[in-house]
Parts: C-alpha cells; structure tokens; sequence
C-alpha cells in the first residue's frame, strides 16, 4: 500500500513521464513512442516539492497527480544470508540403477 508524502494535484497528460528528480521535485519529459527517434525535449519542472528521500522506498507519482512512495520489493530479503549449497540426489543412468554396471562380454 502506498503512502501519499505530498498532495501536488497535478493533472497528468497522455505521453509524458512523470517522476521525482534527483532534487526531489515533480518533473516530466515527453515518451517515447514506437523506436521513434524524435527531437529530445529538456525535462520540465511541473511541481517544486524537495522531497527528502529514504532508503529503501519507491517514489511515484499516483493517479491522482500526488507525491507516494511505497516499499520497495527486494526478492530473497526473507531468507537467510548464509545458504549451504543444496545436496544432489546421485545421478541415474539410463538403466535406472543407481551405480552402472558393466556386463560381462561372452
């Protein structure tokens, strides 16, 4: 669930990227669309908030043109930092036994 950090109530338009600025602030810059490579516009400042960030968290800009930021999902934090390697199973031949043997020649 997502933590609304400021209410900027910006109104967000088709075709532009929204996200908080290494200042912290609202900017956007325009998408791009299909591989085209069109002329590249600066970023536009839209809302000056300076937004002091937390490790740990992702900071978006919502739905509703608010500030949120959330927990960032970070596969494998639940388990334990020193894993033993797994034991294999002894390998198979294709007869199904498990050590080959070989058969005496007549």
């Amino acid at each position: 669930m997502a933590t609304k950090i400021a209410k900027t109530g910006i109104t967000r338009e088709r075709g532009w990227l929204y996200y908080l600025d290494k200042n912290g602030d609202v900017s956007r810059t325009k998408m791009a669309r299909g591989g085209a490579r069109g002329a590249k516009g600066k970023p536009q400042r839209i809302a000056k908030i300076g937004v002091k960030r937390e490790d740990g968290f992702l900071y978006f800009v919502d739905k509703d043109g608010d500030v949120a930021k959330t927990r960032m999902a970070r596969p494998g934090s639940r388990r334990s930092t020193a894993r033993r390697p797994a034991k294999r199973a002894p390998r198979r031949t294709a007869s199904g036994r498990g050590k080959s043997t070989r058969r005496a020649r007549r």
